[in-house]
């Protein structure tokens, strides 16, 4: 493999040794997208959140969580070696985009059981650059260095969009998009969940906990969910939409070993099901939910594994 450019902009940011996996900036929930100069707004992808650490002439690619997946998403590392830095930990997304520019999950999953040559990666924020800490630079100069360095590659930049936030979310439902990301323009990059960045979405989404599933003479019928409330399964309703013939089978070979005798809510539900281990999670799309907190019009997206 040959070696990387490396022509350096302009250096921002501390002089810093490289930190390894830093614990990602999330986007708080909101109802409505905030409106104003100080907030800019990026498009909501539907994929796996990632974590790209340029270092020693080798390419790492970490989920969320800080998990290697490098093997994984060899053809997004492929595309990372070509940007041009010595040293740098990139925030992004993985995603398939389709012709519209939507992006998909479900479609994202299938894509990746195949070594996909089509996922692609998509950044939006720079941490560390050629050996030095950008994290404490406000938002805009961490993104114009972003886009230096990843120009003429097949990696992905996330624009960003400075009109009014209703207008742009509403384009983006218009369009099928999965809704809006708002980020305060000069805020620094802070690991965890919290007010600097912000995301509306076009129709709701929740990882959730697979409690069981359901046949109906003997064929696929959905599974059972449930939300964590400190210790305790509590039921999240139930989803028989999402699924084909292919992931139902795959899903039912999965959950076949954890199958147990007893519901895993911490209240007893009426419905006859198979109980398994609370131990997958799925990614689940709905309209609503009720007071009781069970999910309306659910659809399966694909089971967690990145989390």
């Amino acid at each position: 493999m040959a070696s990387r450019r490396q022509r350096r902009p302009a250096e921002i940011g501390v002089k810093a040794p490289f930190p390894g996996f830093i614990t990602p900036a999330l986007a708080s929930s909101v109802e409505r997208v905030p409106s104003g100069e100080r907030w800019i707004h990026e498009i909501k992808f539907d994929g796996y959140r990632v974590q790209v650490h340029l270092a020693n002439e080798a390419v790492k690619v970490f989920t969320r969580r800080g998990h290697d997946w490098t093997k994984r998403f060899k053809k997004a590392a492929d595309d990372a070696w070509r940007i041009k830095a010595g040293s740098a930990i990139i925030d992004g997304e993985i995603v398939v985009p389709a012709a519209d520019g939507t992006t998909d999950f479900s479609v994202l999953q299938n894509e990746l059981k195949g070594k996909s040559s089509k996922i692609v990666l998509v950044a939006f924020d720079l941490l560390y650059l050629n050996g030095r800490d950008l994290r404490r630079e406000p938002l805009g100069q961490r993104k114009a260095a972003l886009k230096k360095i990843i120009v003429d590659t097949d990696v992905q930049f996330s624009e960003s969009f400075e009109i009014e936030g209703r207008d742009m979310f509403a384009h983006a439902c218009k369009v099928g998009l999965e809704g809006v990301v708002s980020k305060v323009r000069d805020s620094t990059y802070a690991s965890g969940r919290g007010n600097n960045w912000v995301k509306t979405t076009c129709t709701q989404r929740e990882t959730l906990t697979i409690a069981g599933f359901a046949l109906d003479e003997g064929k696929w019928d959905g599974i059972y969910l449930g939300r964590h409330r400190g210790d305790a399964l509590i039921y999240a309703g139930k989803v028989d939409h999402g699924f084909d013939k292919t992931s139902a089978a795959e899903l039912q070979k999965r959950l076949q070993p954890l199958i147990r005798k007893t519901q895993p809510y911490a209240k007893r539900i009426a419905h006859k099901g198979i109980w398994v281990e609370p131990k997958l999670l799925a990614e689940i799309e709905y309209r609503a939910k009720s007071a009781e907190g069970k999910v309306r019009h659910p659809f399966f997206k694909g089971v967690r594994e990145d989390l």
